[in-house]
């Protein structure tokens, strides 16, 4: 009969080959990806484009993002500037930004309404109706964009069965270990996970909030803006209901960057923790399926509870090399990750405190934002 601790190796073995096929799954669709043929811009197409940007405090070089969108190569475009208070530090950089580029549409918005427990909704569903152009932008305060970013994300609603437009995203971290850790996961981890529910569902059904690109009949379809006040993870439920109205959303090849703040290690389990709850309660049951994706803390374990088997230490070599492999195709040829290959060694690192991650949220359903706590029901916000 197998000792306890044969049968633990095997469970764990088992456990860690499914984390190698799901590697091998993330390649596959990182490359199914990258092979998907860019679409020819059509110059004639350019619609006027209105980009809205909620305020709430200062970001890490957040103005060197509200840059990038002044230099976009389009005709047409304005930019809002949403603030809930007048005395919105970030409206100083606006003001900088505006005389700096006197030539281009930027407005500010004053937000005064509480809508709900999401004040960046909030704050965007104000901003909204004063926007001049059917095509309208949402994206966070800290994104910086690449020249072509509008050619390249409007270029799919040439197609009118098209309702919103995403876009994957890399992080450029800070220099405390929750930072980089993090980085490496939207690379690593997060960014593989979207494009495996794009191969295997025939597409996405939800948005990024790195670009939330939609337009004023699609959202007049869904209600608008004002019934996502209270959602925390508003982008996803963005994408939901314009799916579930009928469009298609599209993930488009250009890839943007978010600037981490310096989180501290207990801020970094927190911000994970709040993104893992928010996909467990909107998605439970591909959110079991979750844990059969940390191949290798399964396949250490394996080796630790049978050290002596050899089938032990094969699954361990045959993961060790999928899932760095997984982190160069995703993360270098898809993201252009370029701190990546520096934090590379940080991965099994990563891939341990994701699995306590995952196991930790099936115990409770709060979450803490913005130094508050709040109970997460049905995607939904409620205060404790």
């Amino acid at each position: 009969m197998a000792s306890a601790s044969t049968l633990t190796a095997a469970v764990c073995a088992l456990l860690g080959v499914a984390g190698t096929a799901y590697f091998t799954m993330t390649i596959w669709a990182a490359k199914r990806f990258q092979r998907h043929v860019r679409p020819e811009t059509d110059p004639t197409f350019a619609p006027p484009v209105s980009i809205l940007k909620s305020l709430k405090g200062v970001d890490p070089h957040m103005y060197a993002a509200f840059r990038s969108h002044c230099v976009l190569d389009y005709p047409e475009y304005e930019l809002l500037f949403g603030a809930h208070a007048l005395d919105e530090p970030a409206l100083a950089l606006v003001e900088k930004l505006r005389a700096e580029f006197p030539q281009r549409q930027i407005h500010v918005v004053h937000c005064p309404q509480v809508l709900g427990l999401n004040g960046k909704v909030s704050t965007l569903a104000q901003t909204l109706p004063q926007a001049q152009y059917e095509h309208i932008i949402i994206n966070d305060s800290d994104i910086v964009v690449p020249p072509d970013y509008l050619r390249r994300v409007t270029a799919p609603f040439a197609d009118a069965a098209v309702g919103m437009v995403t876009t994957l995203y890399r992080a450029l971290p800070a220099a405390t270990l929750g930072s980089r850790l993090e980085a490496l996961g939207i690379s690593t981890d997060f960014a593989g996970g979207v494009l495996v529910a794009r191969a295997l569902e025939g597409g996405i059904r939800f948005g990024l909030g790195a670009t939330l690109a939609t337009t004023k009949t699609a959202l007049g379809k869904i209600g608008g803006l004002e019934p996502l006040a209270d959602y925390l993870g508003d982008d996803y439920e963005l994408g939901a209901r314009i799916a579930g109205a009928g469009y298609k959303v599209e993930l488009v090849d250009t890839v943007v960057e978010t600037a981490l703040p310096g989180y501290s290690f207990g801020e970094f389990w927190r911000h994970q923790m709040r993104w893992a709850r928010n996909v467990k309660d909107r998605r439970p049951v591909q959110y079991i399926g979750v844990g059969t994706t940390f191949g290798l803390p399964w396949a250490v374990f394996a080796v630790i509870a049978s050290p002596l088997s050899w089938w032990t230490w094969l699954v361990f070599g045959v993961v060790v090399v999928a899932r760095f492999a997984t982190a160069l195709v995703v993360g270098q040829g898809v993201l252009k990750d370029r701190h990546l290959l520096r934090d590379l060694w940080l991965i099994p690192m990563r891939d341990f405190v994701a699995l306590a991650i995952w196991i930790a949220s099936f115990v409770g359903n709060t979450v803490e934002w913005r130094g508050e706590r709040f109970k997460l029901q049905a995607g939904k916000l409620q205060k404790l």
